[in-house]
């Protein structure tokens, strides 16, 4: 199917919203800036590689995440968008550096950050944040229509194959407004794989749904961690979502006061 002339509109939003570093789905009421961090605060991030895992040090280490599914919780305010922003390259850590696969990233400009970003991580936002004039496969391309600087029909069958494994392949040609709520999140889990990202960072992926459809959602990202390795860093204030998950990460204040199995976590 050839690209209508209506995409060209949402491609130009797309490649804006890419230059941007789409800080802006990212920017809730959550959690400090690193600008705002108080300089006798210790640097929350000081070393983060990611190669299948991710490695923080501060003084205290929090560990690593290879091929996991972990969960980050903590308070309001607690830093945890904070820190998805350094791990995701949209925000810079005030000290250390952050390796992908073994690159430093420290001096790499906008262009490459994006391009690295697009091609590495996938990104789950509370908000499924479909694009109401694409299609529902459109929606699941925008990624590699991104990195590649327009829509493929190559990228098509990937994307259609995607849909099926969210179970919502007869849906490829609806509008994300005849889509439930849960339905549409579940195209914001497909869309975040397009690229087969080794990382996926999911900010309150289940915030905004039903017990059901929670259920569901979380139910595809373990799928997707079980069956290809891929790692999940899942920010939830669900404690019983957390329980499920291999590993708990807890902030407070922008410090981990835990890091371990589910089995050891405080009560809520």
């Amino acid at each position: 199917m050839t690209i209508r002339k209506r995409h060209l509109a949402w491609i130009v939003l797309l490649a804006l919203a890419i230059l941007l570093g789409a800080r802006w789905l990212f920017h809730e009421a959550e959690g400090p800036r690193i600008e705002a961090l108080k300089p006798v605060r210790q640097p929350m991030v000081q070393t983060i590689v990611a190669s299948g895992r991710v490695i923080q040090r501060r003084q205290s280490k929090l560990g690593t995440i290879g091929g996991e599914f972990a969960a980050l919780i903590g308070p309001s305010g607690s830093g945890k968008s904070t820190l998805l922003n350094q791990i995701g390259l949209l925000d810079r850590p005030t000290e250390g550096q952050i390796f992908i696969e073994g690159k430093a990233t420290e001096d790499l400009d906008d262009h490459a950050l994006t391009a690295l970003r697009g091609k590495k991580l996938g990104f789950i936002f509370q908000s499924h944040h479909l694009l109401p004039g694409l299609e529902v496969i459109e929606n699941v391309m925008l990624p590699a229509a991104g990195v590649e600087g327009g829509f493929r029909e190559s990228m098509r069958p990937p994307a259609q194959a995607l849909l099926d494994a969210v179970g919502l392949g007869e849906w490829s040609d609806a509008w994300p407004r005849q889509l439930s709520g849960g339905m549409q999140q579940r195209v914001a889990v497909a869309r975040a794989l397009m690229n087969d990202p080794r990382l996926v960072l999911a900010d309150e992926p289940t915030g905004n749904l039903d017990t059901e459809s929670s259920d569901q959602v979380f139910q595809l990202l373990r799928r997707r961690n079980e069956e290809n390795q891929t790692a999940f860093l899942v920010v939830t204030h669900n404690h019983e979502l957390a329980r499920r998950c291999d590993r708990v990460i807890e902030l407070v204040d922008g410090r981990v006061v835990y890091d371990g199995a589910p089995s050891g976590m405080r009560a809520a």
